[in-house]
């Protein structure tokens, strides 16, 4: 191995070891099994509980508190980590003997958008987010040595285009609804519908359908997925294609922002637990005062609602102002958390899923489809939404178990080492306990 392969394969070095940025990572991954669960387990009811998996008690519990706490949070956490990956990758690289930083970079997140459709496609995970990062990442590189007022001025601008985005799609459906009255006041009076009418009236009820499915496509939806790995595929595979074509611009200005915010927060010292305690009682403070109560008003307008279609879209309005909020509230608990010197085995273990997040966020789609899909246990469906968690809970104890106990004895988790022989053309060693988390 050449000395410039050998500087580009070895773990991150010490001095590029952030373990604030490794626990939160984990704890990011962890979260985000929180809220994928019921796209493993249930069908159709990922936003709306009455379709499918049980409204009432417990269930309803489990709905609210994930809406409340950790809808959308999850994913721009690890996004904004994401982004303080990518300064501490070109950091490293940089600073390597390898004489073609970009081309390393590059490589590595062209990489990670193979990963990202073989995670979709093959691995049968409709909700997988490689794809999008690897996609995103190449955008972001150019930005990584501007000025911190560039990068929050962009930021700021992406947000609030993703935010509009949004805020349209929720006119269209209020829109929509509005027409629909209209015209079914006119029937109900007995005039004769124009075209126009007619049009709206279909068109609400096509949402409708679409929204809240009927118990025949529901039932096709259990029979695919409790059926053979072909017969899922042939289900999932249309629906990825439109994901991931559509999606990436839907979502584009999303990801890049967060990312963007990500790097400005971790020169900043925010998220490497390097910030004062105050800076962080502050992020709680705000971010959870303005998150829970507009999350908590979203909430309580989709229930008294009846968990209609019309709810949902008056609901959707404040969505991205919520769940940023609530995303910074939970940057700084995190922090903190790093920061204190209680459960040191705890954040150990945390840490160390964070090194291995690429491994453990794959292994946890593959032990989803064996546990829930027919070629597995077949339990799709069968298991209440509360239940769920109970899935949820026994895997976060397998990857903290697992993970420090095979970081003792390797360098890298598995697909991580496969990313760095791919991302290099040279095999990294393996044996050897890790010396430097993953940036």
């Amino acid at each position: 191995m050449s000395p410039s392969a050998e500087a580009a394969t070895v773990p991150v070095p010490a001095e590029f070891r952030i373990d604030a940025l490794d626990v939160a990572r984990g704890l990011a991954l962890c979260g985000i099994l929180l809220m994928n669960i019921t796209g493993f387990g249930l069908p159709f009811a990922y936003d709306n509980p009455t379709v499918y998996g049980g409204a009432e008690g417990a269930d309803l519990w489990s709905w609210i508190v994930t809406s409340m706490f950790f809808e959308g949070t999850q994913r721009g956490l690890f996004t904004l980590l994401f982004g303080a990956g990518i300064v501490l990758l070109t950091t490293s690289l940089e600073k390597s003997t390898r004489p073609h930083a970009s081309d390393a970079y590059f490589r590595r997140n062209l990489w990670l958008v193979v990963f990202g459709l073989v995670h979709a496609f093959l691995l049968l995970w409709t909700g997988e987010i490689l794809f999008y990062y690897g996609v995103t990442a190449l955008f972001v590189y150019g930005l990584r040595h501007a000025q911190t007022r560039t990068l929050l001025t962009i930021a700021v601008t992406g947000i609030v285009i993703a935010a509009s985005w949004t805020g349209l799609e929720t006119y269209g459906g209020l829109k929509a609804h509005r027409e629909f009255v209209a015209a079914d006041s006119a029937r109900t009076r007995g005039d004769s519908l124009t075209k126009k009418q007619t049009g709206a009236v279909e068109a609400w009820q096509e949402q409708l359908k679409n929204f809240k499915p009927d118990s025949a496509k529901i039932q096709k939806e259990l029979d695919a997925k409790r059926g053979s790995y072909w017969d899922i595929l042939k289900l999932q595979a249309p629906r990825v294609v439109r994901f991931q074509s559509m999606g990436i611009y839907r979502y584009f200005f999303d990801y890049f922002s967060m990312m963007l915010l990500g790097i400005v927060l971790f020169r900043a010292g925010v998220l490497t637990a390097q910030a004062s305690t105050r800076t962080y009682l502050l992020m709680i403070l705000a971010g959870y005062m303005v998150g829970l109560s507009v999350n908590a008003y979203e909430v309580r307008t989709v229930m008294d609602g009846n968990f209609g279609l019309l709810a949902y879209n008056q609901s959707w309005i404040t969505y991205d102002l919520g769940r940023i909020a609530m995303t910074f509230g939970h940057v700084g608990a995190i922090m903190l958390f790093c920061k204190s010197s209680w459960f040191g085995g705890i954040k150990r273990a945390f840490a160390a899923v964070g090194r291995m997040a690429f491994t453990n966020y794959i292994m946890t789609s593959i032990i989803c489809a064996i546990v829930f899909y027919g070629f597995g246990f077949g339990l799709f469906g069968e298991l209440r939404r509360h239940q769920l968690y109970y899935v949820v809970g026994a895997i976060w104890i397998f990857q903290l178990i697992v993970s420090p106990l095979w970081l003792a004895r390797y360098r890298f988790g598995p697909l991580e080492w496969m990313w760095r022989w791919l991302t290099y053309g040279e095999r990294p060693a393996m044996r050897g306990p890790a010396s430097g988390g993953a940036a």
